[in-house]
């Protein structure tokens, strides 16, 4: 049988055991064969599984069967899901899963690799995420230390001082504060990594806070998160980062910034740029964000050069020049 994007049954593939036949009746089956062989962390065998998980749900929702997929019910999921409001970036992470999945299943003969060569959305080579400015982001600070719980306004202090991702927060415990060189620290498990070998200096600004919060938890041991979950249902447990996302993201609404555009990661992105508009230098944001790659850091240089650029705009000097 030839190959084509016409429909072509996964039960055509000859099996020759039943843990074939299981994939291809069961996709949970399929998806617990793959994830096992993944050579990864267990944090991306997590993603892994949610992503595939809500491929297959997705399947089940518009009545397919999983054997009888074909590219182009890959591309209309492709579709749905850029139409549905999901960034191109976070689409292209779903189907690069979808893609290595699909792989590992025609090897094995469960079904055809119907993703194969399907293209990733194109990312905007836009700056995606606003910065805050300095006015902006002293409102966002007054509005948290003034409504919100001594926790919440700790994380979100901790991140505008340091510019920390919110994973990098999640991560951290108790006892990673501590005093090196005479200088506060806050021991990091960055992006990536599976250490905490980086570090941010805690001024006493980025401090305060949090040591005001612990005092809420006198009988907290080191080795706990430092931040934890205050509801009935899970207290005492780890945050996680989308319960932070949320949080910043709900004050930013809150002091009139409800763009898609300012989330979380704009604290960072903030931190970067003001960081470049002082020092002028790269190598002083690619230090204080922790990039391991200069091209990184060189985005919040275009970003502060382009906010410059919009403020000094030679079309002003035109204003009223026409009126009588």
């Amino acid at each position: 049988m030839q190959r084509n994007n016409e429909l072509i049954p996964a039960y055509s593939i000859p099996y020759s055991d039943i843990s074939t036949y299981q994939a291809q009746t069961d996709y949970s089956f399929a998806i617990a064969h793959f994830i096992d062989s993944q050579d990864v962390k267990q944090s991306s065998k997590a993603l892994y599984s949610r992503t595939l998980a809500q491929y297959f749900n997705w399947i089940k929702k518009k009545g397919f069967s999983n054997a009888l997929i074909t590219r182009k019910e890959v591309i209309q999921y492709k579709e749905e899901l850029l139409a549905a409001g999901y960034s191109p970036l976070t689409v292209g992470s779903y189907l690069t899963v979808v893609r290595k999945f699909y792989a590992f299943a025609e090897a094995n003969k469960y079904y055809y690799n119907v993703a194969k060569e399907i293209k990733t959305p194109k990312k905007s080579q836009s700056f995606e995420k606003e910065t805050l400015t300095t006015d902006e982001s002293g409102r966002l600070n007054i509005y948290m230390k003034t409504n919100a719980s001594q926790r919440d306004y700790a994380i979100l202090n901790l991140i505008q001082n340091t510019g920390l991702r919110t994973i990098e927060v999640v991560r951290a415990n108790i006892e990673d504060i501590t005093i090196r060189n005479g200088k506060r620290i806050l021991l990091i498990q960055g992006k990536g990594r599976d250490a905490k070998d980086q570090l941010v200096i805690l001024t006493d600004t980025a401090y305060k806070p949090i040591a005001d919060y612990l005092e809420q938890r006198p009988k907290a041991k080191n080795n706990e998160p430092l931040f934890i979950c205050e509801s009935n249902n899970n207290k005492g447990r780890r945050l996680t980062t989308r319960f932070i996302s949320g949080l910043i993201k709900q004050g930013l609404k809150n002091i009139g910034l409800n763009d898609r555009r300012y989330t979380a990661h704009s604290l960072r992105h903030t931190v970067g740029t003001l960081i470049y508009e002082k020092t002028g230098r790269i190598d002083e944001v690619q230090k204080a964000l922790r990039h391991s790659n200069p091209a990184t850091s060189q985005i919040y240089a275009r970003k502060a050069i382009e906010t410059a650029s919009i403020m000094n705009n030679p079309l002003e000097l035109l204003d009223g020049l026409f009126i009588n």
